[in-house]
């Protein structure tokens, strides 16, 4: 075998392994937390809140990595319930997110978002509720779609294909995307086009996955560091 053929299977083997890694974290966690169902963490408080969006088929928890050192860095946490599992269409999925904003009547909130959430998080950004928000750091976010989901069976996943008239619509809309910190690795197995965001803070991460990433620790404190520069522009009174 050629050098260039051997490095082509060497890199196709460790990709392999990244998707196996990476399956196995996500599966571990969803056990973990249906067996021991964590609680919210808390800490001093005296920051800007943070409202915790989920990916899809995911609960708050699969941030917890994230939402523990937010909680001790003062920020208050916020999770949405009606989400559920996160199996609805984004609009809808917004919708009960912006409700609870007002019904809380969050100010100054920022949104911390894993895949999915970061679409949802956004259109929130665009809605008249969008003023309640700070910025948004979102983590491994389709802002470009998948190319793999056209293939997969589920609607809900479907709606991740890059050509999907809701994901289009959102990529049109450009104002609010400075106010998004887009956190994502360097390989994404579930999203080949990465999670860049045009006119966003970009940080992109040597690391591999798509939910492994949040519980390394170079993420979380770069979610952190992101959390705490978009609540410092928040005028306080």
């Amino acid at each position: 075998m050629s050098p260039g053929r051997r490095r082509a299977a060497g890199g196709l083997v460790s990709r392999l392994g990244a998707w196996a890694a990476d399956y196995a974290y996500a599966g571990w966690q969803q056990a973990r937390h249906v067996l021991a169902p964590p609680a919210l963490p808390t800490g001093p408080g005296g920051g800007a809140p943070v409202v915790l969006l989920p990916g899809i088929y995911e609960t708050w928890e699969f941030l917890l990595p994230v939402a523990r050192p937010l909680a001790a860095a003062g920020h208050p946490l916020v999770t949405v319930p009606e989400l559920r599992f996160n199996d609805r269409p984004v609009p809808e999925a917004a919708d009960r997110v912006v409700a609870a904003l007002e019904r809380t009547d969050l100010r100054g909130a920022v949104l911390v978002a894993h895949s999915k959430g970061g679409l949802i998080g956004k259109r929130v950004m665009l809605s008249p509720a969008g003023g309640r928000v700070a910025g948004m750091v979102a983590v491994a976010t389709p802002f470009s779609g998948s190319r793999y989901a056209r293939f997969m069976l589920g609607r809900a996943l479907r709606a991740f294909d890059p050509r999907d008239p809701v994901l289009r619509a959102l990529a049109d809309e450009l104002a609010v995307n400075q106010r998004i910190a887009a956190v994502y690795p360097r390989f994404d197995p579930h999203i080949p086009e990465t999670g860049h965001l045009t006119g966003a803070t970009n940080v992109e991460l040597p690391l591999s996955g798509h939910f492994r990433p949040l519980g390394d620790p170079v993420l979380v404190e770069r979610v952190v560091r992101e959390v705490e520069r978009l609540a410092a522009d928040v005028p306080r009174s």
